[in-house]
This record gives C-alpha cells, structure tokens and sequence, in this order.
C-alpha cells in the first residue's frame, strides 16, 4: 500500500488451456483433390471398416506452416455416424474432416490412442466429403492408416466433448468466459460418464473448466479442478511430464491471483525447471513459465529479480512466435507494468504503447486484453498527473470489461476503483464514491473476505472519506483494510529469505503513514485514531526483524540431523561473502569482483529462503502485536516511548504532487503499564536530525568541555522528549524504541530542564519495536555456560608489536592497523572471577572459530576491536547490480579476532578463520536461549540505518542469532575505561540487577569518577533488548543438568 489510492495495474499471467484447437490452416483449392485414388466407400459401409495405407513425404502436398499433407474425399449420406481414424508409429497424426461446402467440420489430435487422430460425426448432408491427412508439427514425415467404419454411441459423445473443448478455446481466446463455461462443463461430464476419473480427457476437461472460473474470479470452484488435473496427470504420465508442467503452472497462477504467494512460487519453479526438462530452453512454454514467475516477483516487490525473467521472456516470444504475436504484447505489457511501479515512467509508455497497437491488431478492438492495455497506459498518466489523457483510456477499459466480462468479474472492480481513483485526485468526490463503494462490493463478493485487493478498496474508501471530511468513516474502513493487509501479511512473510521479506513490505509502505497521518493531522485528539496508528507502529514497526528471527527460532528448536548440514553450508557461504567483500578485487577487475560478490549473494539468499521455508513447516501461532498484549509486558514503573520518521499524507493532494523525504516528520507514542497511550508530532526531520548530529558530535569528543555537550544534549532532549513530559510522569523505567538517526544517540546522556542527565533519575532499555517485548515471555533456558574472549593476538607468530598508551577499540581497521588490547585480557579475567563456569578464550585462542562454535552460551563476551565502516563501499558495489542492493549491509561492521593478519588474499578455502567476524556471519551464530551478549568493543552499535527496522549491523545480527539482550557502543570507546565499565556491569548482574538497570548503576558509578566523568567514557554503551534480571548461575547449571536427564 503506498500513499496514494491505490490503483491496480494488470501483469498477465499466462494460463495454460490443457488440449486446445491447433487451427491448422490448408489452402483452399486443394479440398476436393485426390493424391491417392479417392475411396467413396471409406467410412465403410453396412458397418464394415475401409482402410487405406499412405504416406506423407517430400512428394505430398506442404502447407504455409511448413506440414505435409494428403488429401482423401469418400461419398457420405446425411444422417450416417462415422468414425474415421488416422494412426501413424512415424508422425504425430493430425485429422481435419470438411464438408462439401469446404467448411471445415471436424479436426483432431490426440483423440486416438496415444499420439493417433480420431473423429467421430453425424454427417450433415449428403455429399463428397474431404478428409486432410497431416501432422502436428512441421517438416515429420512417414506411412500411415486411414480408416472409416460406423461409430459407436459413445464415439458420437466424445466427439461432442471435443467439438466443445474446441469451441471452449475459441472463446476463451475471445474472453467470452461465460459462454465457455456452460460448454466446458458439458465436455467434463460427457467425459467422466464415458471414461470414468482416469482418462487424459478428463484431466484436460478439469483445467479448462478451472481456468475459465478462475478468468472469472471464482477461485473457491477452480482451485479443487486443478489439484484433480495435477493428481491425475500425475497418475496417468508420471512426474515428467509437460502436461505436469502445465498443471503446476495454472496452480500456482491461481495462488498468486489470490495472493497466496508462498503457495505460489515453488509451483512456478517446478513447473519453469520441468519444462526445460523435458521441452528445451527455446520454447513457447517456457517463455510462459519466466513470465508467470517474473509476475510473481513483481506482485512481491522483487524487481530486480522480475525485470531479468520479463526481459527473457520478451525475447523468447519474439524468437520463436515473431513481433506480432499476442505473447509477445504481454510481454511487452507486464515489463511497461514493471517499469511503472519503480517510477520509469519514460521506459514504460513506449512499451505499453506497443502492447495496446499490437493486441488491437491481432486481437481486435473489442478483445478483453485489450482493456489490460487501456487500463495500464491509463495507470501510467494517472501516475503523472496527465489526467487528461487517462480518463479516456479508464473509461474505455471499464466499458470493455463489462461487455467481455460481465459486470460482476474481478476485473471490472479494478477499472472502478481505478477511475474513482481518478476522480480523487482530481477532486470529483462525488463521483468517485459510488465507483468505490461498487469494488468493494463486488471484491467482497467475487474475492472473499481476505483477499488483498480487498484491502486495497477498504483503505481507497477510507482515503476518499476522509478527503471529504468524514474522519470516524475512514477510521472503520481504514481498521478494517490494515487488519486485513495484517492477516496477508501474516499469510506472506513466513517464507521467503529477510530481503524478500522487506521487499514485500515495501510494497505496503505507506500503511504506518496513513494511520498516523488520519490521527495527527486530521483528528488528533481523536483516541480510537491515535489507537489505530500506535496499533499499526507495533505490528509494522521491526518486523521483518521481528518474523525473520522466529523463523531461526523455530528452525532452531525443531532442528535434525539433516537440517544441520544446509545450515552449515549457508554459514559457510556468509562466510565466503564476508571474506571476498573485505579482501576486495585484488588482482581481478572490478565486473568481476562484482560478478563473484552477486553470485555469493544469490546463493545465500537461496539457501536462506530453503531454510526458513523449512521453519514454516514448525509455524506456531504467535501472539498479535496488540496494545493490550505489549502493555501487559511492561513493568508498572516504565513507559514505552515509541518514536518514528513519517511522511504525512494528505488525501486531497494529487500523488504527482506529494512531498517526499523533504517532508518528513518525527513522531512519538507512549504506552505505559496502565494502558494510556498518546501520540505527538514532535517536527520535521530536517529540523531534528541536526540536533542529532550537534549531539552526537559532542558527546564522541572527550576533548569537548561537558557544559558544551550539556547544552548539545539539553537541546536535543527538549526537542523529542520534553514534549512528552507529562506522558512520562513519574515513570523511571524509559523502554525506547527510536527510529531514524535517533538509533545512533543514548538517550541516558541527553539533559532535562533541570540540568541532569537522564540517568540520574531513569533506567533506560532500546527496543527495535515495542512489539520486541512479545517474545520475552518464551525465551528458551541457555546450554552452554559464559564463554569470554578477550585479547587476541592480530599479528604473526613471533611478530612484537608496540603497545599504544591509551587505545581505543577500533584500531585502523581500513589500513588493518590493529593495535593490541590489555585492557581486554584484564576485563575478561576480572569477569571470570564474577562468573567462575565462564569458559575464558584468550590470545591466540580468542578466534574466529571458536566464536562460531559456541552453543547457546548464557552470556557470550568478547572484548576486542570492532568496526563500522559506513555505508561508501556499499552504495558504489551494489551501483548497476541491483540484486545486490540491500544485500551487503551486514558486511561493513564486524569484529576482529586473532590471526586477522594471517590469512592470504584471493584464498577462499580457509574460510572459516580470516580473523573478522562479520554481522552476517553472527546472524548465524546460535544463541537460542543465550540471556546476554557483550560486544566490547567500538561502533557495535552502528550499521546502516532503515526506516522502522533499526540498524542492520551487529545489533541486528545477534537478535537474529537468538540472543534475549546485547550490549553495544556507538562510538569508539577507551580500553581502559571500558574494561572498568564492563567488569562494574558484572558485579551489578551479580547482585541480581536487571540487564537495564546494571549497565545504568555502572554507569553512574562511573560518571563520578572524576577521570571518566565526561559521557563519552560512560555512555557509549546501551543495553537492547530484555531488560530483567539475569538467571545466577547456581539455578543455571540446574536448569541445564535437568535438561540433559530429561
């Protein structure tokens, strides 16, 4: 859902009718003639059989199409019933029968046995009739029988079944679906009276049946037809089959139309993988199966992995069916579609002016394909404001579809909503409504009740509502249509690899900003808007985080010996990208480099799509993200403070015309333990990110006085939390969930009007969502005790390094300048004394390997130096190779362990020790159960920043790995002084403190001090996640003994 009203554009997906007319096309003056003696007594007489034996070759006759044919004519009577047969071992035969009038009155392919030619038929008329003998694909030769004798009762019935099925193609073609139907349903039941269930003329009958409800948007009576085709098929040909193919692929289009994706893809990739199988990669079919599945990505939001598949489609078409043929207007429209999505406006008109000329040339003026067409280059004025040109063309197309159509098809509800759509923008309220109101209607009635584009008329009648001043209608409709995109997304977010998930979420961007935008702008002191909006923050706010980390989980939990082997070959594969990526081209030129990098990428993203598709089988019912349910998890001294960036949208403003990122605006939403909740605009980003910057400019400079950081912070503080003074009270637990630049900050060092720091009167937690807390209550005991590692050794064997006199935990990473750390080895070994089960891994022992080995460890540790990089490199990799967009983010922050300096460019054999533990490979640590992970070490904190998904570096890969809470800095901090915070922090946990509050108590500690009394030494570190209490030790290795004995 994006902020404008939303319009439907129209992808074709290419369905596949099972036996169809192959309308093979003889000249004329030939009927009548004889190449081999004419046989009047052919069909046989007084019920006897007549033969003749034939062969076709280089002397017969050649049609334009390339076959070879014969001609035969014999003396029928009106009335008589004739079977005429033609069978060949040679060629596959085709039959076509004309009468004298040279009407072509019967013709068949496969209606025999096997590859054989059968027609059954009450002569018409009396007179010589002519029979063309010929084959089903050009240039095949080779002898042949043609036989005539009486026909039987039932040869008369399947006749007529195949005369339907012919004639239900023909309209199909048309799109004169409601008169096929009658005739499709006739041809099945003819079949199954005569053949029973298990008969190809059955399953043939099945789809063709289905595929017409399905055109007509009756998806409930098509879907139990296909699966019969598939099963049957199946029995009858085994699994290779094309017929096999053909039945996946009309499944699959039929999940995909209902926005059953997850159900719909491994259909489409059966059914493309089987037909080059067993038809080549030069095929029509083919060409379909790329198509179908480049649909699916785009309705998906995939569209770096849908133009790809369109474009080969489009060229397979016009090679194998020329540049005039319908197939190749599809294909010509559904990449224009694709390239209007993304805003490519001047690629797509051409495009989808080519695919309008061409189908009303081949197709006609009045062919259902036709309107696709019109409604698309329509979409595409609408989208510029050429409104002008659009109406028109909506016009047209919603008077197409109803004459082809009907009034009541799925494709009518979308010319109705697009023209209101329309209307909207051009202020004709009064005359969009009644067309909104009838797509809601008729999707409620053709679609059902969860159907995506239901939502779409749900949220566009609000949007209308709302414009017109009719808030409380808009806030039901608006309820109603995100619950509605909740269950689908629910539905379409179990499967499917992280980035295919934020790329589905995109496509339905806008939802957050609509519902804050109808209680912040429109109604804001309005409780049930402001619910609404704080409602949909919760679910939409860190949730690809949020499912993709309870797809590992469940993995995790219900993992065999089996899965353990693709797990450990997608770590392996993160671990070859992280390598090549921080080794860079080296000797290679950079279009190679890139290859590699995007060839790495797409198998991990493979990998990780099989894996969490395996989670789903284990799906559990997890709790909706409700206010009543995340309220319940707060303690009753705290305050949830959900921050986000949002763009406000205004529904009297045409989509050409709307202001973009300039425009956005923070906002902020409490919810405490009581169940208050309020909402305010706290002001354009513009305005507070440099606010942001000013501080954190500040407060990472020791050398900066503390007054000026003071004001920095005071100025900051007045502008994002002194507006919600009052609704924090006397609250002293802040649970903070920021968005935007505000990830980078820590709220415990920003100042209150009284001149103090927050953490002198409050505890503060970081959440990338509120909805975060919903998973405290089902977390899994740890299994292995605290491992530490500290102090690795980066250099060679033998190799003396100089010790610097006051290091930071960052070193020189991008000239791999890596001096040592003694504070850490003092760190660890001080926190071994608190924790003495801890497993300590120091030296050359702290590496790489032995991180990635640990096993659900209670508390995972590791002091050294850590990284981030920025997003430079990123941005100019993936620039050109937009498979890789997004991909790389977890690669440019990491840790870095022993034996960094060993490892030898260019070798990707060794792997799993180049001395760097990336964020993507963290992501794959397992630490189900782990109630604490420490990165000590400089910029753990810090990664690429996404709207509404928080930071994707470090912080992001251990809440993916399972870990309950971590530990981060957001800046490069002192070895000294954090060796003192962290070994503080323990003794707090220790002492039974919550993770929150012993990070705030050793902070404090710290801050008096007067060495380390500036905030850059003691507010570097943030605590996200669980903030209660951690287990003792004692009750621990209980917990673990139990679980080994049970």
């Amino acid at each position: 859902m994006n902020q404008n009203l939303s319009v439907k554009r129209a992808a074709i997906l290419a369905t596949v009718v099972g036996v169809m007319a192959m309308g093979v096309a003889f000249p004329r003056s030939s009927w009548g003639q004889s190449i081999i003696a004419q046989q009047p007594t052919l069909p046989g007489s007084e019920g006897k059989q007549s033969t003749i034996n034939g062969v076709l070759d280089l002397e017969s006759y050649t049609a334009d199409n390339g076959r070879y044919f014969q001609i035969h004519t014999f003396s029928g009577k009106a009335g008589e019933a004739i079977t005429i047969e033609l069978t060949s071992s040679e060629f596959d035969a085709y039959l076509i029968l004309v009468d004298p009038q040279q009407e072509k009155i019967a013709e068949d392919d496969d209606g025999g046995e096997g590859n054989n030619a059968r027609v059954s038929v009450i002569v018409p008329s009396t007179g010589t009739y002519t029979v063309i003998v010929t084959t089903d694909k050009p240039e095949e030769r080779g002898r042949y029988r043609l036989s005539g004798r009486e026909a039987s009762a039932e040869e008369l019935s399947l006749t007529e079944a195949s005369q339907l099925n012919q004639q239900v193609e023909e309209l199909y073609q048309q799109g004169k679906y409601s008169e096929a139907i009658p005739l499709a349903e006739k041809a099945l039941e003819i079949r199954q009276e005569i053949w029973g269930e298990d008969h190809l003329d059955v399953a043939t009958s099945l789809n063709n049946l289905a595929l017409l409800y399905q055109s007509q948007g009756r998806y409930p009576e098509a879907e139990p037809l296909y699966r019969q085709a598939l099963a049957l098929t199946k029995k009858l040909f085994g699994q290779d089959h094309p017929d096999v193919a053909t039945s996946l692929n009309n499944l699959a289009a039929l999940s995909e139309s209902q926005g059953r994706y997850p159900e719909a893809e491994p259909l489409f990739r059966q059914a493309l993988a089987l037909t080059k199988k067993l038809l080549g990669q030069d095929h029509p079919d083919v060409a379909i199966s790329l198509n179908n599945l480049a649909a699916l990505y785009e309705s998906q939001g995939r569209y770096p992995e849908a133009e790809p598949l369109y474009r080969q489609a489009l060229a397979l078409r016009k090679k194998l069916l020329g540049q005039d043929h319908p197939d190749v207007a599809i294909s010509l429209n559904n990449l224009a579609a694709l390239y209007e999505r993304q805003g490519r406006y001047p690629e797509a008109e051409p495009l989808f002016r080519q695919a309008l000329a061409l189908r009303k040339k081949r197709l006609g003026e009045d062919h259902h394909h036709v309107a696709i067409s019109l409604n698309n280059l329509a979409i595409l004025y609408y989208m510029q404001g050429r409104y002008g040109e659009a109406e028109p063309l909506y016009r047209q197309a919603l008077a197409l579809r109803k004459k082809r159509l009907g009034q009541d098809h799925p494709d009518v509800a979308i010319s109705l909503n697009n023209l209101a759509a329309l209307y909207w923008a051009q202020g004709r309220y009064a005359q969009a409504e009644p067309l909104l109101q009838q797509a809601l209607a008729l999707r409620k009635k053709l679609l059902g009740q969860d159907h995506p584009d239901l939502a779409i008329s749900l949220n566009n009648l609000a949007a209308l509502y709302w414009a017109q001043g009719d808030p409380t209608s808009a806030l039901n409709l608006f309820s109603q249509g995100l619950d509605l995109e909740e269950k689908n997304l629910d539905y379409n977010l179990v499967v499917g690899s992280e980035s295919q998930k934020q790329d589905y979420l995109n496509t339905l961007s806008g939802a957050i900003d609509l519902a804050i935008s109808l209680h912040l702008q429109q109604d804001s002191q309005n409780q049930k808007a402001a619910r609404l909006a704080l409602t949909t923050i919760l679910r939409r706010k860190g949730r690809i985080l949020d499912t993709t980390t309870n797809s590992w989980q469940r993995l995790r939990q219900n993992l065999t010996p089996e899965d353990q082997k693709p797990f450990d070959q997608l770590n392996d594969t993160r671990a070859q990208l992280a390598k090549l990526y921080h080794q860079g081209s080296d000797n290679q030129s950079l279009d190679d480099y890139k290859i590699q990098l995007e060839k790495l990428t797409k198998t991990k993203q493979t990998q990780e799509k099989a894996l969490l598709e395996k989670s789903a089988e284990f799906q559990r019912t997890t709790q909706v993200a409700t206010l009543k349910a995340v309220q319940a998890q707060l303690p009753p001294d705290a305050v949830l403070i959900e921050f986000f960036q949002y763009r406000p949208f205004d529904p009297k403003t045409p989509p050409n015309q709307r202001c973009g990122r300039p425009c956005s605006r923070y906002v902020v939403y409490t919810l405490d333990s009581d169940g208050r909740f309020q909402g305010i605009d706290l002001g354009l980003a513009e305005e507070i990110d440099p606010l942001i910057a000013n501080f954190t400019i500040a407060i990472r400079n020791p050398r900066i006085r503390i007054s000026q950081v003071k004001d920095a912070a005071r100025e900051l503080e007045k502008a994002i939390l002194a507006p919600i003074r009052a609704q924090i009270g006397n609250s002293n637990h802040l649970i903070i969930s920021p968005d935007g630049a505000l990830n980078l900050i820590p709220f415990e060092a920003l100042v209150d009007k009284n001149n103090q720091f927050l953490i002198e009167n409050v505890t503060v937690t970081y959440l990338t969502s509120g909805r975060d807390v919903l998973r405290f209550p089902v977390q899994a005991p740890p299994q292995q005790p605290p491992v530490l590692i500290a102090d690795p050794i980066f250099g060679k064997p033998g190799e003396t390094v100089q010790l610097a006199q006051n290091p930071t935990r960052s070193g020189n990473w991008p000239q791999r300048k890596l001096l040592p750390l003694p504070g850490t080895r003092d760190e660890a070994e001080a926190i071994a004394e608190i924790l003495p089960q801890a497993q300590l891994r120091l030296g050359r022992q702290a590496t790489e390997a032995v991180i990635k080995q640990v096993n659900r460890p209670s508390i995972l540790h590791i002091a050294t130096h850590g990284f981030f990089e920025g997003n430079q490199r990123v941005d100019s990799l993936v620039a050109g190779k937009p498979l890789l967009q997004s991909r790389l983010s977890l690669l440019n922050s990491g840790l870095v362990l022993a034996g960094v300096q060993n490892y030898q460019s260019g070798n990707l054999a060794n792997v799993v020790q180049d001395g760097v533990l990336t964020a993507l490979e963290a992501s794959g640590l397992n630490l189900y159960g782990s109630e604490l992970v420490v990165l000590s070490a400089c910029e753990t904190g810090l990664g690429e920043l996404s709207q509404g998904e928080g930071v994707y570096g470090l912080r992001r890969a251990l809440v993916l790995a399972g870990s309950q809470s971590q530990v981060i800095s957001l800046w490069q901090v002192d070895d000294q002084s954090t060796k003192e915070l962290m070994v503080s922090y323990y003794q707090k946990l220790k002492q039974g403190l919550g993770r929150s509050e012993a990070m705030r108590q050793a902070q404090l500690e710290m801050q008096q001090n007067q060495k380390y009394q500036h905030p850059y030494f003691w507010a570097a570190f943030i605590n996200s996640g669980n903030w209660k209490p951690f287990r003792s030790q004692k009750s621990e290795v209980r917990s673990q003994k139990a679980e080994v004995r049970s």
